[in-house]
């Protein structure tokens, strides 16, 4: 565990939304509320596990961008600094990894993906967001409502820290509804869309959709090779 990690060492009590109920500025995902909020088959884990598709991009913050395409009234374009000028909020949440764990009690900080897309116009014909990555073009589907929801943002920091690169930063998706592949590392690109376009995951066997309460990990039939039935990475 590197020193990172480490300083990111939860106690045996996670934070609840409690913690953050008198914060104006905050939005408190409403699965925080749960009385139980780890999902059917998910384990809690104290660590911040590290879990990688393929590899980790060299990108910075001096070289990241951001854009917003397809089926948009107005095409947009990010750079570090423009990115760092938008209004910004605050998001209690938790996160639930396809591979059984769960981490409780995350307080991101980034921007709005709804505010993205007010600014950008979505057009009616849109229904699918896909999110692009700068790690080999690797992607990800989701259905619109869902990357709209209220708590979902684009973070670049987690629990008052900067993402590093393992975690997906400079900047990746945070969606807490889905499972945790659903919230794009190294975030490069939003592409709206009519029909909708599995990315790497989904491909590979990995459910649509993703939905942890539902145990939404894999497709019909669908069973990832090196799947083991045991939490991995807590």
């Amino acid at each position: 565990m590197n020193e990172h990690d480490r300083a990111k060492y939860q106690t045996p009590h996670p934070p609840g939304p409690h913690h953050h109920a008198d914060a104006d500025d905050v939005i408190i995902s409403q699965d925080t509320f749960r009385e139980n909020r780890i999902p059917p088959g998910q384990s809690r884990t104290k660590k911040w596990p590290v879990l990688h598709a393929t590899i980790v991009p060299e990108v910075t913050q001096e070289t990241w961008s951001l854009k917003i395409f397809g089926l948009v009234d107005r095409e947009l374009h990010f750079n570090w600094q423009q990115f760092q000028a938008l209004p910004r909020v605050k998001v209690f949440s938790d996160f639930h990894c396809v591979t059984q764990w769960s981490r409780l009690g995350n307080l991101w900080e980034g921007v709005s993906t709804r505010y993205l897309l007010e600014q950008a116009g979505v057009q009616a014909e849109a229904k699918f967001a896909i999110c692009h990555g700068y790690d080999n073009g690797w992607t990800t589907n989701l259905p619109l409502e869902e990357f709209l929801s209220e708590d979902a943002l684009l973070a670049d920091l987690h629990d008052g820290m900067e993402i590093n690169a393992d975690h997906g930063g400079p900047v990746r998706g945070i969606i807490p509804k889905l499972y945790a592949w659903k919230s794009a590392k190294w975030i490069q690109a939003i592409e709206l869309s009519a029909t909708d376009k599995p990315g790497y995951w989904e491909q590979s066997g990995y459910h649509n959709v993703g939905d942890p309460w539902k145990e939404q990990r894999f497709g019909e039939g669908q069973l990832p090779s090196g799947w083991t039935g045991e939490p991995d990475g807590i």
